[in-house]
């Protein structure tokens, strides 16, 4: 959902039995799950480190553009990207 101020919120479903909860942090058999795309690589890496997120690597640039893998506080591998712009 894409907030008014130019946030946006996301919402997950909350485990409701042993074997859901069993399978938080690798619903995707290991692989990075889920994609945050931003206009500002650097600004969101700062902010994301701050808050302690978790970083599998140091940030790289990709033909695509710049990339990192994160974890967030349930082990889910996150891509955080910022797309090469093509002009």
């Amino acid at each position: 959902m894409i907030q008014a101020d130019g946030g946006f919120a996301l919402l997950l479903a909350q485990a409701k039995n042993e074997r859901e909860a069993a399978a938080i942090g690798n619903q995707h058999g290991g692989r990075v799950g889920f994609f945050l795309t931003v206009d500002d690589f650097d600004a969101a890496y700062r902010r994301l480190a701050e808050c302690a997120v978790v970083f599998e690597e140091k940030p790289r640039t990709e033909d695509y553009g710049k990339v990192v893998v994160f974890r967030d506080l349930y082990g889910n591998r996150w891509d955080l990207i910022e797309p090469k712009t093509t002009q």
